[in-house]
């Protein structure tokens, strides 16, 4: 239509009015062109923003572009999973470990419950006797010359004489050459004790009990009646049987030459005692009569007591001098050298006495005394004060310095590991 209009104004107005139809009619084009340009746009805009995949032909297959991995989604997928299975499992985990730790706490109580009984009736009724009388005849089967080869010890008019009995006991003689009068402590067989006093020629003046179990005062009653001069001495705590003169800590016994002073010593049973003898007076080393307070690197369990009464007791030992000769009341050397070896390996004076007591045992010879020099040595139960020890088992000495609580607990747990030991 713009041309037509544009012939027509040429044709009927000349030259000049041409030449502003043709701007007009460029003008008009022009925006027309632009306006085309804007639609084009337009409409290219809104094809890429609607995009469509071409139809593919059929010899071609469509693969569907996978979108890019994300790293940590992988991290908090076991973050997720793990974190709540951690948790179940660390809950499931406590409960089993207190369960363990609820049946070692019944079986203890259980065996101690068991223990408390089976002492009650050792002590406390005539079944006690008859067991002991039990015991004392099979022992005499077993052993007809002892359960072990014993040598006595002379110093200066004084004998000290080891007579084995039962299955692991010893009784003492301790005779004043002089005089020809002797003191029998512990002796638990009347008639291995009355053999040793005929065949020394002695007179039987006096008997020292340790405590009141029957394999330590057995052979009280038959020993008095056979003996109308001899005294029984003991503590009136512990229930002594035929005991005639009570004794007390500090108290001293004086027959002939022979100075025995009693030292209260509680935790085996409620009024132990062991007895001194004061190597002064004959000028010799002094003799300890331990009974179950306290054996060759061993001591006695606490029956009638704590860990603090018994340590006590046991300190009060330590208070003696090195060269103290150790008579105990049972032969345990071998069973609680090896018990030490446990506790402290790397303990050489414990490994040389170990050599020394099985040489001893392999041929039946006793393995007393010791002396409590060497007994500080390799002794755990005397050495409770030593931080290797303290270190390996038990807490150490508090910050106020007052170590007297750490050192019986580590003494108890020395004391139960022992009744683990013994029971392999």
């Amino acid at each position: 239509m713009a041309a037509v209009v544009a012939a027509t104004a040429l044709k009927g107005r000349g030259a000049r009015n041409a030449r502003v139809l043709r701007g007009i009619l460029s003008g008009a084009t022009a925006n027309k062109a632009s306006q085309n340009r804007t639609r084009a746009l337009q409409s290219h805009s809104s094809q890429e923003g609607k995009e469509e995949p071409e139809p593919l032909s059929p010899e071609l297959e469509y693969i569907p572009r996978k979108r890019g991995r994300n790293p940590m989604k992988a991290v908090g997928l076991a973050w997720a999973i793990g974190f709540p299975c951690g948790i179940l499992l660390f809950i499931l985990t406590k409960r089993e470990v207190d369960k363990d730790r609820l049946k070692q706490m019944k079986a203890r109580q259980n065996m101690r419950a068991s223990n408390t009984g089976e002492y009650s009736l050792y002590t406390r009724t005539w079944l006690g006797y008859l067991f002991y009388r039990q015991q004392l005849r099979r022992a005499r089967n077993r052993y007809p010359k002892g359960h072990s080869k014993t040598q006595a010890r002379l110093f200066n008019g004084v004998k000290v004489l080891p007579i084995p009995v039962l299955s692991d006991n010893y009784s003492y003689l301790v005779i004043d050459t002089q005089a020809r009068l002797a003191v029998a402590v512990d002796p638990s067989d009347p008639r291995a004790v009355q053999a040793s006093i005929e065949k020394e020629g002695v007179t039987l003046v006096a008997i020292l009990c340790t405590h009141k179990h029957w394999d330590h005062s057995g052979g009280n009653r038959d020993l008095s009646r056979w003996h109308q001069d001899c005294r029984v001495y003991g503590s009136p705590q512990d229930g002594i049987p035929y005991l005639t003169h009570p004794l007390c800590h500090q108290d001293v016994v004086s027959v002939g030459r022979l100075q025995i002073r009693a030292l209260a010593t509680p935790g085996h049973t409620q009024g132990h005692l062991v007895y001194l003898l004061d190597g002064e007076l004959y000028k010799g080393p002094s003799c300890l009569f331990s009974g179950d307070l306290l054996f060759l690197s061993g001591c006695g369990r606490t029956f009638e007591g704590t860990a603090e009464t018994m340590l006590s007791s046991l300190d009060t030992v330590l208070g003696l001098g090195d060269d103290t000769l150790l008579w105990p009341g049972h032969e345990y050397a071998e069973e609680n050298l090896g018990f030490a070896g446990v506790v402290e390996p790397e303990n050489l004076a414990r490994e040389r006495k170990m050599q020394w007591v099985q040489r001893q045992r392999m041929e039946r010879k006793s393995t007393c005394p010791s002396t409590l020099g060497e007994e500080r040595a390799y002794n755990p139960f005397l050495r409770t004060h030593c931080l290797a020890l303290q270190e390996a088992l038990g807490p150490g000495p508090g910050p106020t310095g007052d170590d007297g609580c750490s050192r019986a607990q580590l003494l108890e747990e020395l004391r139960r590991l022992k009744d683990t030991h013994k029971s392999k």
